[in-house]
């Protein structure tokens, strides 16, 4: 589910780069060799995940993230993921079971070498902040197993009726007092300075007004960005490591001018094959990419004329369009607000009436679902969505089904004939209404 330096690959790289791109690359690089020397050095690190992550928290306490999601889909891009998958199903796990899972547990099993070539450290710490899958407890049950740290847990409640109440918020501020933060004290061998994490909630609250400026973006015709495939590009720092750091503001500002740029221009976004050409379709997504043929699926839309508007995996690490910030005011209900809002912590109801908003907002002809069959948290309840959003937008919608980083379920040539045919049936209806 996840995403987040998601897009340092290679195999993803366009035609053509932007300044932002080539920054995040350096970003990510040096990110790695800084945990390439942590252990010389000293340094804790932790293992944490994507949506509720506490990337500020980790930094103020001069610790370094890990995030197995991350690990997991680049694995998928450097076409690594299938042998690292087969490897966890001899050791018994499900052919059933989140194909994330058996990818880091396969990649572990053969010397967890990471996305730059370089061994990644060991855990001082496993740092859970539960945001609406239960899949990833039992990921930090099978870590801790092979590694034998720490475990600490934040529980974050479900979002059940799309309302933070403020007896949620002091539920989660009162772990981060008694439980969390003393954790992290401990491993990291210092005691957490107040006014620290203060100043990377501020930087974060920075970069979150950039990226949702980005977003807005799409509003315009043509949208300069694809809110999905190109969103996963910029959702990259802000969902990972470099939330409330400068690298992350500098990034934000340099993409944000970019898009701004583009907009002048009345330039479309960058593809796989160079600039957009014409925009034909604009489109809402519901659901994770595939990152095993992500070019492939990527080219699928853009040869086709159709940009992705918005989406919802690009917010599953944050919900920054519907008004959150970081706020360094109130540092732990900041930090509480944000685990509550994360798009995975929400009900249907939720959900539906947010990708309703998205269609409307950004004046989508059409929205598809991208059905991952190893993935509940996101495909539980599609169906019922899909027809509820048709129901009350008048706006068709279409279904796909792949999976993350098993190479065995993408269907290229179904995939295609299904979108081929969604869009050709976009089309025709359009010329009847302007018959």
């Amino acid at each position: 589910m996840s995403n987040p330096a998601m897009t340092q690959s290679a195999q993803l790289e366009p035609a053509e780069k932007d300044q932002s791109q080539i920054e995040q690359k350096r970003m990510i690089a040096d990110h790695f060799e800084r945990l390439a020397r942590a252990k010389a050095e000293g340094k804790k690190v932790v293992y944490t995940f994507v949506p509720g992550n506490l990337t500020e928290l980790i930094g103020a306490l001069d610790m370094l993230a890990v995030l197995p999601e991350i690990n997991a889909l680049q694995s998928g891009m450097r076409k690594k993921s299938a042998g690292y998958i087969a490897e966890a199903e001899k050791a018994g796990h499900s052919e059933d079971v989140c194909t994330y899972v058996k990818c880091d547990i396969g990649m572990l099993k053969s010397g967890n070498i990471g996305p730059t070539g370089t061994k990644l450290p060991e855990p001082d710490l496993l740092l859970l902040s539960y945001t609406g899958c239960f899949t990833f407890m039992k990921w930090f049950e099978l870590l801790r197993e092979e590694y034998k740290c720490p475990v600490v847990m934040l529980h974050v409640p479900y979002q059940t009726d799309g309302e933070i109440t403020p007896e949620m918020r002091e539920y989660i501020v009162r772990q981060l007092k008694d439980v969390v933060i003393p954790a992290m004290e401990q491993v990291a061998g210092k005691k957490l300075d107040m006014r620290e994490l203060s100043r990377r909630l501020q930087l974060s609250h920075r970069a979150e007004d950039d990226l949702v400026a980005v977003w807005e973006s799409a509003r315009h015709r043509p949208s300069p960005i694809d809110g999905y495939f190109g969103g996963v590009y910029y959702v990259g720092p802000i969902f990972s490591a470099f939330r409330g750091t400068e690298d992350a503001v500098r990034y934000y500002q340099m993409l944000r001018a970019e898009v701004d740029e583009r907009v002048r221009r009345k330039e479309g976004p960058m593809t796989p094959d160079g600039p957009a050409g014409e925009e034909r379709f604009r489109l809402v997504v519901e659901g994770p990419p595939n990152w095993t043929s992500f070019l492939d699926f990527w080219r699928m839309f853009s040869r086709e004329g159709a940009t992705v508007v918005a989406s919802t995996y690009t917010r599953v690490g944050g919900l920054y369009d519907k008004g959150f910030r970081h706020s360094p005011d109130e540092p732990l209900e900041s930090l509480a607000d944000y685990c509550l809002g994360c798009y995975t912590n929400l009900g249907l109801p939720t959900r539906t009436a947010l990708l309703e908003d998205y269609i409307r907002r950004y004046e989508a002809d059409g929205f598809l679902i991208n059905s991952v069959k190893s993935c509940n948290s996101f495909s539980a309840g599609q169906l019922v969505m899909l027809r509820e959003l048709e129901k009350r937008t008048g706006v068709p919608g279409g279904f796909i089904e792949s999976d993350l980083v098993d190479p065995r379920y993408f269907g290229k040539a179904n995939i295609e004939n299904r979108l081929q045919s969604y869009l050709q049936m976009l089309e025709a209806r359009r010329g009847r209404a302007s018959a």
